[in-house]
């Protein structure tokens, strides 16, 4: 048994989700209203037998116990299985000899972050040397309660003080410079220390990851003779600035309902902003944003709107912030119907991307100080990427010259391939033929030779042939030849004790992981049916959610996620194995088989859920609540409308197979 059934097989998921959400009994199952939406009808229910849970409101997704504390608790899937192990009493397997090392390593870096946090907070409070740190941050108009939110502190000048009070606190010179928080001596001498303190007589800021946990410091200097005049940790186990964002810890829990995130060039931005009660705010620390600092934030939303300075160095970070962003941002595979009526399919953000534009001479901290109505009207009016980048163009580029046409082509083209809606694309089409003054016609031609380059040939497959089982046994009766697959029911007693080995979810997934080049394909064939694109939601349990996420999201790699001791490993050994069973097909053999997979698996689960309603009703009508009673009809018509659909998808592909296989018939 691996750790995630053992913590699910001693963990009640009711009792778990109860301590979240109100939950009343209905039949077999329990029902409450969403936690994850508005609603009036209770649509989110508890399958206790199951262990999962789903809603069938606004949401319309589900899971097991671990979907629900990350979704919950905005958790990635490590995290929550150590919350879960932890509320079992499961111990997690323990780690080698070397990473159990490198843990309780990082354990003391925290400990000793935490307490030189907590004394230069002391020192900004209490110390006379600190008044002039509280006469800038007084100046810079921030509160006592923003001062005590953020640990903002004060180090003193002086060359061992932090030093001398770590040392007081029993943690050892070399874990304090571990930590980044002294400088050891070029020359030491046998009447010095041969360490001293990095940060003196600074303003410092304490800098959190997403939990809270301080890493790292940002230090303001107090004289304009100081320099650097802003000064960080250096690189250390738990801090990399390249993969932090400063104040998350705290936005994060604004994100996600006001549905995007703006980000900041510095810390002062950062708390002014929150002190305004603008705390959806985030601080790239005066770096250019990085593919990991990106990938944080669309934990909590699509919607990313860069407030960089608007001087020239500003605008410089902005553009190397949007060339980092548009390459971490989620691709969405969509089919184009071209002038000669062929259909190709091409790469979208799946991302609501866009730029801030600051007064001139102002951050910000002075925007948001002297006015926050207008901050919410800049950040309400931030432009879209492209009309940001249509702007530049027009004033950098010199339009009326052969080569500054081509250049704005080179930049603007892109960006357009890349625009969801396709009236907004055919306007910027339109906008950029208008630019270079050329019809558009031949501008389509130019975009033509821009387009993506085809995928990469698949890798070569095992020859043995194996049988494959999707359905349950009752729905199985009478088998069908696959291109060469043998679909066969399993005898019941057999049905009732297999694993996921078997199940559609890991057949599907299992072809994905031996090849993982042919998703952008399946993509498109599955929006070109209408069946909209493959994504986490298809899967029920944590682990499938976690490998299907780094399959789509390009993250995925065989060699790299092999024994990498991610807590999915158990899942992909499976799926690794499953994979090297199945039969050696064609690549279109191969493609088709994926697109059934997927149909057949969406089709499992919507009659998993097709079988909940009924009780929802029974329960509804029972407590008098008629309009519950409808809401729940409605449900169970479009549920039954789009199984239908699915239905048919997969019988005429494989109507269509058929006949390939038997083209007399």
């Amino acid at each position: 048994m691996s750790v995630v059934e053992e913590i699910k097989e001693r963990l009640d998921i009711v009792e778990v989700i109860s301590a979240y959400v109100p939950l009343r009994k209905a039949g077999n199952l329990y029902k409450g209203l969403c936690p994850f939406h508005q609603e009036k009808t209770p649509s989110f229910v508890v399958y206790p037998d199951r262990g999962a849970w789903h809603c069938f409101g606004a949401c319309g997704t589900g899971g097991d116990v671990f979907s629900f504390v990350m979704k919950r608790d905005n958790l990635d899937f490590r995290e929550a299985l150590e919350v879960l192990a932890q509320k079992a009493g499961v111990s997690l397997a323990p780690p080698s000899a070397e990473r159990s090392q490198q843990e309780q390593t990082i354990d003391r870096l925290r400990e000793i972050n935490q307490a030189a946090a907590v004394y230069f907070h002391h020192q900004l409070r209490h110390a006379s040397q600190g008044q002039v740190a509280r006469d800038y941050l007084a100046g810079r108009g921030f509160s006592e309660a923003t001062i005590d939110a953020f640990l903002l502190g004060y180090a003193a000048d002086s060359w061992d003080g932090l030093l001398s009070h770590l040392q007081s606190k029993n943690y050892e010179p070399a874990d304090i410079l571990s930590a980044g928080l002294v400088i050891e001596r070029e020359q030491p001498d046998s009447g010095r220390s041969p360490y001293y303190d990095r940060f003196r007589h600074r303003v410092m800021v304490p800098i959190r990851d997403v939990h809270g946990h301080a890493i790292g410091f940002g230090a303001r200097a107090l004289r304009s003779e100081q320099q650097p005049k802003y000064l960080n940790t250096p690189q250390t186990l738990l801090f990399e600035k390249s993969s932090v964002l400063y104040g998350l810890d705290v936005a994060r829990r604004s994100i996600r309902p006001r549905g995007k995130a703006i980000i900041v060039e510095g810390y002062m931005d950062v708390l002014a902003c929150h002190q305004a009660g603008e705390d959806n705010v985030v601080a790239s620390m005066g770096t250019a944003l990085t593919e990991p600092q990106i990938k944080q934030l669309r934990r909590y939303t699509s919607t990313i709107v860069l407030a960089l300075d608007a001087d020239a160095a500003g605008q410089a970070a902005t553009l190397r912030g949007l060339s980092q962003a548009r390459d971490a941002l989620d691709r969405e595979w969509v089919p184009v119907v071209t002038a000669t009526g062929l259909v190709r399919h091409e790469a979208r953000l799946a991302v609501d991307l866009r730029v801030m534009t600051l007064p001139e001479g102002k951050d910000p901290d002075d925007v948001v100080r002297a006015d926050v109505n207008l901050w919410r009207e800049l950040v309400n009016s931030a432009q879209p990427v492209v009309d940001y980048y249509f702007e530049l163009a027009r004033s950098e580029l010199d339009l009326t010259t052969a080569q500054g046409k081509s250049e704005a082509v080179e930049r603007l083209a892109p960006l357009i391939f890349e625009v969801s809606d396709e009236v907004k694309r055919a306007h910027y089409t339109q906008q950029l033929a208008r630019l270079i003054q050329t019809d558009e016609r031949t501008l389509e031609r130019l975009l033509l030779k821009q387009r993506r380059s085809a995928q990469p040939a698949p890798r070569p497959r095992p020859a043995e042939p194996a049988l494959a089982v999707w359905e349950d046994a009752a729905e199985a009766e009478y088998p069908e030849p696959l291109n060469g697959w043998t679909q066969r029911p399993a005898a019941p007693r057999a049905a009732a004790q297999r694993s996921r080995q078997s199940s559609p979810t890991t057949h599907c997934l299992s072809l994905l992981v031996l090849h993982p080049e042919m998703l952008p394909d399946l993509q498109a064939e599955l929006v070109a049916l209408g069946a909209g694109p493959l994504d986490e939601e298809d899967f029920n349990q944590a682990d499938e959610r976690a490998v299907c996420a780094a399959l789509v999201t390009g993250e995925f790699d065989d060699a790299r996620w092999s024994g990498a001791g991610r807590a999915e490993d158990a899942l992909l050994a499976e799926l690794q194995a499953s994979a090297q069973r199945l039969p050696s097909l064609s690549r279109d053999q191969m493609l088709e088989d994926m697109l059934r997979a997927v149909l057949r698996l969406r089709i499992s689960n919507l009659k998993s859920r097709a079988k909940t309603l009924p009780a929802l009703t029974r329960s509804a009508r029972e407590e008098g609540q008629i309009d519950d009673v409808r809401s729940y009809q409605q449900i169970q018509q479009t549920l039954s409308e789009h199984l239908r659909l699915l239905e048919q998808l997969l019988n005429q592909r494989t109507n269509a197979g058929r006949r390939q296989m038997t083209p007399n018939l």
